[in-house]
């Protein structure tokens, strides 16, 4: 079966989801890394290509670059995998779609509600495939989950929980000039916004939420929050409480701590209905391969999520999160934000430019 020809747009030196996604596009050899751009600096950005060992002249100095010199070469990328600090993913992805390219875009997919939506708007008017990385998403056993609640194996839902529990930011570690921490707690309100108005929300509360979506089916409509921010100075949330209200009288709750001692990428989510289901299964870290806490499989969860993004990319029937899914999580960490900053109050969340308004506005835009 013919590779998909890939190209990245950041994961350079000392970035660790960069190298993720490249083990990811390759365990089912669904997908041939070809070219990128791998940093903002021009200089770091060849020299990182070139460690892993890309051909020096398909290691690019930006983003741009790369988009224009392989649009031009009969073996050009087909798609790029974008893995940069999220205040680039929106104009990145842009690029991206104008060239004509399939998008794997790592979460949360902009920093705004607007932007988050202007690029749903431009992804479904370019007939590309435009992926989110909710890898958690491609673990087996959240796959039998979702099919579970389909099956109608727990009856009606009633309640659903998810957690999502760090102690990476329990200290100042942002003045240390620790790369990851830098951007990860810069506010939307600072320039540049590096990380969008949610800390933890934005970071790991997502993942938490879009989990529970993925399995159960369904999409909340009010959330009330409780946001704080423990640590002296920290300008973004560091742990939120958030309730969730659905449709048909189902409640949830989520826990996203980026401070919570004892625990490392802590993430576990329960879903409770009329009737009870089977379960199954245990992990085991003695021959893990990536970071303590992240249990076996977190690789192949991120390589499940590439190879039905190949099935897309030719055609065939696939299940993975898409742009839309993007949307949500934004519009999820827009709500939270402004439902704990008016006191905790329920917030509903926006939803009025989904669905079959995309499509409405789609025959209207242009990509470039």
């Amino acid at each position: 079966m013919r590779r998909i020809r890939l190209g990245m747009v950041g994961g350079g030196q000392g970035a660790f989801i960069g190298a993720v996604h490249r083990i990811a596009a390759r365990i089912d050899d669904a997908f041939v890394l070809v070219a990128g751009a791998l940093s903002p600096d021009p200089d770091r950005a060849r020299q990182s290509g070139i460690d892993i060992g890309l051909d020096p002249a398909r290691s690019y100095g930006s983003y741009a670059d790369m988009f224009a010199a392989e649009a031009g070469r009969e073996d050009g990328i087909e798609a790029v995998a974008i893995v940069t600090p999220n205040h680039m993913h929106a104009p990145v992805a842009r690029a991206a779609l104008g060239a004509g390219l399939h998008v794997i875009c790592d979460k949360p997919l902009t920093t705004t509600v607007v932007e988050a939506e202007a690029l749903a708007l431009l992804a479904a008017a370019s007939g590309r495939i435009f992926a989110v990385t909710y890898n958690y998403s491609g673990y087996p056993m959240v796959r039998q989950a979702r099919a579970m609640v389909a099956q109608g194996l727990l009856g009606k839902l009633r309640v659903v929980r998810a957690q999502y529990a760090q102690a990476w930011l329990a200290e100042d570690l942002e003045s240390t000039g620790q790369k990851q921490a830098a951007w990860r707690t810069d506010p939307a309100r600072t320039d540049p916004a590096r990380t969008g108005a949610g800390g933890a929300i934005g970071d790991i509360g997502t993942h938490a939420y879009h989990l529970l979506q993925f399995v159960t089916g369904l999409r909340a409509e009010a959330v009330l929050a409780d946001l704080q921010s423990h640590v002296p100075g920290r300008r973004v949330d560091d742990n939120a409480h958030v309730l969730l209200r659905y449709p048909g009288g189902a409640r949830g709750t989520i826990w996203a701590s980026q401070v919570a001692h004892g625990h490392e990428n802590d993430l576990r989510f329960g879903v409770y209905g009329t009737r009870g289901g089977p379960g199954m299964g245990a992990e085991a870290a003695r021959m893990s391969r990536i970071p303590a806490g992240h249990p076996e499989g977190y690789l192949e969860g991120f390589a499940g999520l590439y190879a039905e993004i190949a099935r897309a990319i030719r055609g065939e029937a696939a299940v993975f999160p898409d742009v839309a899914d993007g949307v949500d999580g934004v519009r999820f960490v827009a709500s939270v934000v402004r439902s704990s900053r008016e006191g905790g109050g329920w917030r509903e969340i926006w939803r009025k430019r989904s669905g079959s308004f995309l499509k409405k506005r789609t025959k209207k835009l242009s990509i470039g």
